[in-house]
């Protein structure tokens, strides 16, 4: 699995580079290291960053932020590799862009990026995945292997999905990441 990993890894990069984004720079980037998940998680993968750089430093609501980090260590669950090499490749491209600078998030920035490499590459980098699609495109059978208490469904557009326990202020808090629209929350006996 690893070797699958690191092979689709490079052929991210060679996309990358042929659109101008050179992701092996660590002036720019900073160094990147690629990586199985070692927990079971639902998510897709993460970015984890490390050494900020200090020029970057930046106030927002109150919390020092920063721009840039030197290290990125990005990690792609082992389920996700069981899925067709593109939606792999979309994952690794997804925290590849939080690797840019000022892309530690979902916001602008990132949003600029995804929306270009989408374009040029004909990906499909969103916020959020959608496991029950990845595995029908996979020709996979989805089963949810956990015990839910939550179903929670957005009010707009339709997308469900679970939790075991959730915040307090939930549906106040949080927003679908599709369409921005509302949840509504059904309690699973």
């Amino acid at each position: 699995m690893k070797e699958k990993l690191n092979k689709l890894y490079g052929e991210c990069i060679k996309e990358l580079q042929s659109i101008g984004i050179d992701i092996l720079n660590e002036k720019l980037i900073g160094k990147i290291d690629i990586q199985l998940s070692k927990r079971k998680t639902k998510r897709y993968g993460c970015c984890k960053q490390e050494e900020p750089e200090r020029k970057t430093r930046y106030l927002e609501n109150g919390i020092i932020k920063y721009g840039k980090f030197n290290k990125h260590t990005i990690e792609i669950s082992s389920w996700v590799m069981e899925l067709k090499d593109e939606i792999i490749k979309n994952t690794i491209i997804h925290e590849i862009i939080h690797c840019m600078p000022y892309c530690n998030n979902h916001g602008n920035e990132f949003k600029k990026y995804a929306k270009y490499i989408n374009q040029n590459l004909n990906y499909n980098i969103a916020r959020v995945g959608n496991k029950v699609e990845d595995y029908k495109k996979s020709n996979i059978e989805y089963k949810e292997k956990e015990n839910y208490k939550y179903k929670i469904e957005c009010k707009t557009c339709g997308q469900t999905f679970f939790r075991k326990r959730l915040s307090k202020n939930f549906t106040r808090k949080y927003r679908c990441g599709k369409c921005n629209g509302k949840f509504t929350i059904i309690e699973i006996n």
